[in-house]
């Protein structure tokens, strides 16, 4: 039990370091991410979506990464349910505001204000960070999305649970627009973003059918055993909003569909 949980206490430290979580000050985020580089200098690449350093190579740029090539339950999937399970609505209480936001190298992120919670099965996770894929990393029955945001969940446990919402091309979104209102955003450098909790309801569909399947992280060190809620309905952007995300992220950020492995999809 205690090798599990220091298992999973560094998957949650290793989603925020590769995902550039700010929990700080800007200073702060700089700070660590000097730590990460000098960490990877000289037995490591630092990980990317192109090249040598690319999706298929990960597996083999550190050894902390092995599961991108090694995991059998790795993401993102094309979600085809396997099961009709009749599942029960998400438990969400998002209630704080965003504390900024930051381009992190890999993807624009959003960083939160602790307090919003998501129960699953009576254990609380709290809402740490969201972040942008263009375009979508998951299919749905085998469509692609012009973008896709992961709404990353942590317990005190350490386990880890992602909500991912799909974006069409179609009226804009208005926390999309406070968001980019802060772009270009230098790498790296965290920028103070305040907006609502009626704001972050604004970017989840008001449907909220969904599918759950067990999954990894979707960048190194793609740790599994990460719970995955995908909504079945997509929300609206335009197409100036999505292609401003592109824009400032310079890159299609997404890592390649990983085969399933017989997975249980359930909805």
């Amino acid at each position: 039990m205690e090798k599990a949980l220091k298992l999973s206490l560094i998957a949650v430290s290793a989603i925020f370091i590769s995902m550039g979580y700010a929990e700080e000050s800007p200073q702060t985020h700089e700070k660590a991410e000097k730590k990460e580089v000098q960490q990877h200098k000289g037995h490591a690449k630092h990980w990317g979506y192109n090249g040598e350093v690319g999706p298929e190579n990960w597996g083999k740029l550190d050894a902390k990464f092995h599961m991108c090539s090694e995991g059998k339950q790795q993401c993102p999937i094309d979600v085809v349910p396997t099961k009709d399970a009749n599942l029960s609505p998400l438990d969400l209480n998002y209630t704080k505001e965003s504390k900024s936001v930051v381009d992190n190298g890999h993807a624009v992120q959003v960083n939160m204000q602790e307090g919003n919670i998501f129960v699953i099965d009576g254990e609380p996770y709290e809402l740490k960070q969201f972040h942008f894929h263009t375009p979508s990393e998951n299919h749905i029955k085998g469509k692609s999305f012009p973008m896709e945001a992961h709404f990353v969940h942590a317990s005190k446990d350490g386990n880890l649970a992602v909500i991912a919402v799909m974006f069409v091309e179609g009226d804009a979104n208005p926390t999309l627009d406070k968001i980019e209102k802060e772009f270009p955003l230098e790498h790296n450098k965290a920028k103070d973003l305040n907006f609502s909790k009626e704001s972050l309801g604004e970017i989840l569909p008001k449907d909220k059918d969904y599918y759950k399947f067990m999954g990894s992280l979707t960048t190194p060190p793609c740790s599994e055993d990460v719970k995955w809620f995908v909504f079945k309905n997509p929300v609206t952007a335009s197409k100036e909003q999505i292609e401003a995300m592109h824009k400032q992220i310079n890159k299609e950020n997404n890592r390649p569909i990983q085969p399933t492995n017989g997975r249980e999809i359930l909805e």
